[in-house]
């Protein structure tokens, strides 16, 4: 017997199920996001928590006319699914697969591309406001979940929705507020039974009834309000959103399909600000998510039985926790060491460090913007702070770091995790432009270790070092050849020789070091000679390194996993420029195209800078035919570009 998923061709066949078969789909959506997940990896606490909202949603909605606006993309699973996506489900997350986040070119359905959190009000604000502009009449509906309230950007969103008096429903998926039973159920009801046609009627027509008694009618109207805003403050939290000018309905069980069927339909009627406050459970109706929904956050393969994550593939320990651990050496010996994240304890490796040092770790919520500024503040009166960070989220705090920090020569470390191609988060998540858009601000310094042993030596430069300064790591394991002990630091501004060449000359940084040694290796035995340089720094650059080698051979290749816009290669074709130096050089990187996803290993073997793309490419340049090289033109080469955007 086939099952009511599988025979869901589109979300308006919602309509015509009884909730006794809606309860059924749940199941069986929720069974087929485990099983999927349990392969693919993804984000399945937060989808599984809302499968009954995705459902009461697209049954009260009209999709694609009626636009819903995810925030950040984690928790739409379930919308998927009830938006035809069934078949290529299986594919999530995989390259060329299905996105693990709302994608408009994958679906008519998803409305706003999404993976960065608290941009879904002001979106749908934007939406509402075309709307109107043009006279339309569809719905718009913002999902965010309480912890994307922590981000300014949501509130400034709520600010102007407020204020702009538009019709837009704000969503508040809660999976942290807990609330006593009965309370809970009087406000769901009362929540209820205070937005149907019938009370919102009723209530106009005794305001305008009593407002029309000569001398004292406007005094009964707004005592009569007071007296209902004060109930409502009394029995729910919603005062703060009333504050910016939406009617708050809730909390509303997020669980249970009549009521949110019920409580959708009512304030879809309202032409006004509305947010809708509904209680979830993370991991809802999968025991280990339930028990433990952080770890399946974001989680890898897993055992569907048993619940167990399979072990990542790899030599050492992963680059993050290398830097939490080392960290936590920093500042057994140092008082001064501040750890600083943005919803990222664990994510970021400072468990153990938040653990041990509780009165020297902050975590301030999804705002990047504040951490860094934080981070200035606590500089500027001697301490030594850390924002870790991945890579992708520093994006949203540029202008704290050039004007809070660089500015004014803070000594703040950046730990940007997830640092290059991060894999099946795809292109809201790779951590592919850092380079360019540090490099260039006064001040700062970027160190790019090889390897686990170079990050924690690039910890102790930092630590040493009076003034900005980012150091970036990729995701994964490293190669396990970081010691036990104290890391030496390393001098500023200095790279180093890894292999002797005389044809010409590859300088590579972070993660291109090992595939460009390997590179050279091989085009050894084919008859060309190139040494290899490990760069360590994109600013400032080794300038006698690059100046002796590019006057030595005459021929530089540049490896780096950052977008080569304004990137590594760009700032040695300048200093070379600078110096009046002009080798043929080829630069290797990622191309001017969104990298989507995959593993690390595909999207690289895919732009390029794997071991593979280093000799097509180098070979390619040199002109390589049995034991004569042509050294040729300079030029750009970044893999296959088009295949890649």
């Amino acid at each position: 017997m086939s099952s009511i998923l599988e025979n869901l061709r589109s979300p308006s066949e919602l309509k015509h199920l009884s909730l006794a078969e809606l309860e059924v789909l749940a199941a069986e959506i929720r069974e087929e996001i485990v099983s999927t997940v349990s392969r693919t990896g993804g984000h399945l606490a937060s989808s599984l928590g809302v499968v009954e909202l995705s459902i009461a949603l697209h049954k009260v909605l009209n999709s694609p006319k009626d636009k819903i606006v995810w925030d950040v993309g984690h928790q739409a699973y379930a919308h998927k699914l009830l938006t035809g996506r069934l078949d290529r489900f299986g594919t999530l997350r995989q390259v060329d697969g299905l996105s693990g986040f709302p994608k408009r070119e994958e679906s008519p359905h998803d409305s706003f591309d999404v993976g960065h959190s608290s941009t879904s009000i002001s979106a749908a604000l934007g939406m509402v406001a075309a709307r109107d502009a043009v006279g339309g009449s569809d719905k718009v509906v913002a999902v965010i979940g309480d912890g994307s309230l922590t981000s300014g950007l949501a509130f400034e969103g709520l600010n102007q929705a407020g204020h702009l008096k538009k019709g837009l429903i704000v969503v508040l998926n809660d999976n942290e507020m807990s609330i006593s039973p009965n309370v809970g159920a009087l406000s769901s009801f009362l929540s209820r039974k205070m937005t149907s046609d019938l009370f919102v009627r009723m209530k106009k027509d005794a305001e305008n009834f009593i407002g029309q008694m000569p001398g004292f009618g406007r005094d009964l109207v707004n005592i009569a309000r007071r007296a209902e805003d004060s109930l409502k403050g009394f029995l729910t939290p919603g005062m703060l959103f009333e504050a910016f000018g939406f009617k708050y309905v809730g909390p509303i069980d997020g669980h249970r399909l009549d009521e949110l069927t019920e409580t959708l339909e009512n304030v879809s009627r309202l032409n006004k600000p509305v947010l809708v406050h509904v209680l979830t459970q993370k991991g809802k109706g999968y025991r280990p998510a339930e028990c433990n929904p952080s770890l399946y956050h974001g989680v890898g393969p897993f055992d569907r039985d048993t619940g167990e994550v399979k072990a990542a593939k790899g030599g050492g320990a992963s680059f993050t926790a290398v830097f939490g651990q080392t960290l936590v050496e920093l500042a057994e010996k140092d008082p001064r060491v501040v750890a600083i994240t943005a919803a990222m304890s664990e994510g970021t490796g400072l468990k153990e460090f938040s653990q041990r040092f509780p009165g020297r770790f902050y975590d301030v919520g999804i705002a990047e913007g504040h951490a860094v500024t934080f981070a200035a503040g606590l500089a500027s009166q001697g301490l030594r702070p850390t924002v870790a960070l991945y890579s992708t989220f520093l994006q949203r705090a540029y202008d704290n770091v050039l004007h809070d920090v660089c500015l004014q020569n803070l000594p703040v470390s950046f730990a940007l995790d997830r640092g290059g191609l991060v894999g099946a988060d795809g292109p809201t998540h790779h951590g592919v432009f850092d380079y360019s858009y540090l490099r260039h601000i006064p001040n700062m310094t970027i160190m790019v270790p090889r390897d686990d042993l170079y990050l924690r030596r690039a910890m102790a430069t930092a630590h040493a070092h009076d003034g900005p300064f980012a150091y970036r790591y990729p995701r994964g394991n490293g190669p396990g050849l970081a010691p036990v002990g104290s890391a030496e630091p390393v001098s500023v501004g200095t790279g180093e020789m890894l292999k002797e060449g005389g044809d010409g000359t590859i300088v590579a940084i972070g993660v291109g070091v090992e595939a460009a040694l390997e590179a050279a290796r091989i085009l050894e035995e084919e008859g060309l000679s190139l040494a290899v340089a490990d760069a360590r720094f994109v600013k400032p650059l080794d300038r006698q390194l690059l100046v002796s080698e590019a006057t030595r051979t005459g021929c530089l290749v540049t490896v780096e996993e950052n977008a080569l816009q304004g990137g590594f290669g760009s700032a040695v074709l300048e200093l070379l420029a600078d110096e009046g130096l002009s080798p043929r050089i080829l630069r290797i990187g990622v191309p001017d195209a969104f990298v989507e996803q995959g593993t690390q290993d595909e999207l690289r073997a895919r732009i390029g800078t794997d071991v593979k793309g280093i000799v097509r490419q180098v070979r390619e340049f040199f002109e390589l035919t049995g034991d004569s090289v042509q050294k040729l033109q300079t030029k750009d080469v970044a893999g296959a570009a088009g295949s890649a955007g």
